[in-house]
């Protein structure tokens, strides 16, 4: 499928690995240049890389995200579109899993900095352009805790269904909704992914079990028996940011191969 967005910019936050990786492969595929953005630099560098062979630009800016120089690091890239970017997948990362009865103040606001004033920053700085332009596509990736929030996992529980309260108000605003510009939040659950191991790990020390016991049980809760993989979850989110996706808006979007046991 021809997803119409070739030739249009998007700005990926996290794109090094995992799942912002599945997401800038995705749309580098479907023609989309790239601004990619990871703290680590060789592995981004290396990441872009393997992502130009698609015959399309790709930028990379290695600085974190969450602070106000990372984000006037994006705007700033040469060659870049400054901040008039078409589409915006927000993605920082989650916030370390343990127990509330550890986290102090300054855990809880770096965990809502990162996972939810970020975001909005991002949004912030490029939805009236998109409106100006008559297209936009933001997604963003949060997780299936918002749904099914998990115990170790408190700060970004609290932080993302903060992010998907303010989508939801945002995203219906008919300055915003009517110029084709949507808001989106891909809620991703057991995928193959570094963030998955570092759960498991910390599991299996509070636990005692090991992380392949561990990893089986997360596996069988599914139906789908397995792991998701960064690319069909940036399959998903290239469509999202598609000209096809038009009329999908503020919506939580859950990707668990049927874990989630709700109807709603």
């Amino acid at each position: 499928m021809d997803l119409g967005i070739k030739g249009k910019w998007a700005l990926v936050g996290g794109a090094s690995k995992g799942l912002g990786w599945g997401c800038a492969s995705a749309l580098a595929q479907a023609g989309v240049n790239l601004v990619m953005v990871s703290r680590g630099a060789a592995v981004l560098e290396a990441a872009a890389a393997g992502l130009r062979q698609h015959g399309v630009t790709v930028l990379t800016v290695a600085e974190d995200i969450t602070s106000e120089a990372g984000r006037a690091a994006i705007w700033s890239v040469a060659g870049g579109p400054a901040n008039n970017f078409d589409i915006v997948v927000t993605n920082a990362g989650g916030p370390p899993s343990g127990d509330f009865r550890e986290w102090d103040r300054d855990a809880w606001i770096k965990a809502v900095d990162a996972n939810m004033l970020t975001p909005i920053e991002l949004m912030k700085a490029t939805i009236d352009g998109m409106a100006a332009r008559g297209f936009g596509r933001i997604v963003n990736i949060t997780s299936s805790a918002v749904k099914a929030p998990i115990d170790i996992l408190g700060l970004s529980n609290g932080a993302r269904s903060g992010l998907s309260g303010f989508v939801a108000g945002l995203s219906r605003n008919p300055s915003i909704a009517k110029h084709n510009v949507t808001i989106n939040n891909l809620l991703p659950g057991a995928f193959d992914t570094d963030r998955l191991k570092g759960i498991l790990q910390t599991t299996a020390e509070k636990t005692g079990k090991s992380v392949e016991e561990l990893a089986q049980a997360r596996r069988a809760s599914a139906p789908a028996n397995r792991f998701g993989t960064p690319e069909e979850f940036g399959n998903t989110c290239a469509f999202l940011c598609s000209q096809h996706a038009g009329f999908i808006n503020g919506q939580n979007i859950l990707i668990d191969g049927g874990a989630y046991p709700g109807a709603y």
